[in-house]
């Protein structure tokens, strides 16, 4: 199934001990790409939770935000009164020997961030990892954000590839237009060119050898021959619908098709050396531009 590159999950579950809400958001990149922000210490847990997004999804930029509200269970913070009371007799003595007793109150309201004074300042960083019973609950809960996502991803992808089918039966349509009327490029060619050369052999009063209009006519032919071009763009486009139909890892793939039916399209149009046909050519080529840009969203 086609899968697009954008979406939103989210997801939500509770244990007496924490709370944890997990909010994904996808757009597209050719590449897998995340960034991680929220509660301590997911932030810094990225490859962990690259991990479980590689399980879900193979390419795009994934915001993820992870809120873990954790019940309080701790006593009050106890300071370390003895290596307070030490700071702020240094902050007084320093102060005093400076001449600047005013600026002991000011000194002193910093003292409780300084080293060792609480286990806050003690830390100085957010844990290495999450409370043991935590992990496999944010883990859960992203599976299930995750999820959610993929949901949206195959919704979106299901109209994306009737979208794709659409646009590839215009260009069908187009392709056997030309078709039509490439048995008619070199007959007309040839009208035309006679009748030039009689009303110049008429003005002029010389004469033509008709083996002469033949060559011409041959050399036009051989230069406007688009057979194989449009025999590789009608087995691009069977390639293409077939893609999308099964929707396996689609979207390079279909990059690189739509790359080749572009090639095709444009030396069909430079060869072809008939309006008519030209104005089928652009008609593809504005078609295409269409796909591409769609095509960027596909996974």
């Amino acid at each position: 199934m086609l899968l697009s590159m954008t979406g939103f999950g989210a997801a939500q579950a509770h244990t007496a001990a924490v709370g944890v809400t997990v909010e994904v958001r996808a757009v597209n990149n050719r590449h897998l790409k995340l960034t991680v922000r929220g509660a301590d210490p997911y932030p810094l847990l990225e490859p962990d939770l690259e991990k479980v997004v590689r399980r879900h999804v193979r390419r795009g930029t994934l915001h993820i935000h992870v809120r873990a509200e954790r019940a309080s269970t701790a006593a009050a913070p106890v300071l370390n009164a003895a290596v307070l009371a030490d700071y702020l007799k240094q902050i007084r003595a320093a102060c005093t020997e400076a001449g600047t007793p005013d600026l002991v109150a000011h000194l002193a309201t910093g003292a409780l961030a300084l080293p060792g004074v609480s286990p806050e300042a003690r830390n100085g960083h957010a844990p290495a990892a999450p409370p043991d019973d935590e992990w496999p609950l944010v883990e859960k809960t992203l599976e299930a954000a995750l999820d959610k996502l993929n949901q949206m991803r195959r919704d979106e992808g299901r109209a994306m590839a009737a979208e794709l089918l659409a646009y590839h039966t215009g260009i069908t349509g187009q392709l056997d237009a030309i078709r039509a009327l490439l048995p008619n490029v070199v007959g007309d060619y040839r009208a035309r060119l006679t009748e030039r050369v009689r009303q110049a052999v008429q003005d002029a009063g010389v004469s033509v050898a008709p083996e002469h209009l033949v060559r011409e006519v041959a050399l036009f032919a051989d230069r406007t021959d688009v057979s194989e071009e449009v025999t590789r763009l009608s087995s691009h486009l069977e390639q293409f619908a077939e893609i999308v139909r099964k929707g396996d890892e689609a979207g390079r793939k279909l990059e690189f098709v739509i790359q080749e039916m572009g090639r095709e399209t444009n030396t069909l149009g430079s060869k072809a050396g008939d309006v008519a046909i030209s104005r089928h050519v652009f008609e593809i080529k504005g078609t295409l531009e269409k796909l591409r840009e769609l095509v960027l969203n596909v996974e």
